[in-house]
């Protein structure tokens, strides 16, 4: 294999693997936003995920959730 075919295989899996990863941030996205709709405590999903409680509080802002229903 060529260097050059080298370079474009890699550029494809690359770019799948971007797509792939887009796709589950999305999907984590959504299941985050969930978990807060049913009253999942927000260091619960902090836990779960990794993610600080300023970017749940974000994401769930960004979802149209005005205030966390976990923490009311």
């Amino acid at each position: 294999m060529s260097s050059m075919e080298r370079l474009e295989q890699a550029s494809v899996e690359y770019a799948d693997a971007t797509k792939r990863a887009q796709e589950a941030r999305a999907r984590l996205m959504d299941a985050i936003v969930q978990a807060a709709r049913d009253g999942v405590r927000q260091i619960q999903i902090v836990r779960a995920t990794g993610y600080t409680r300023e970017a749940i509080r974000q994401i769930c802002a960004n979802a149209g959730l005005t205030e966390d229903p976990s923490r009311s």
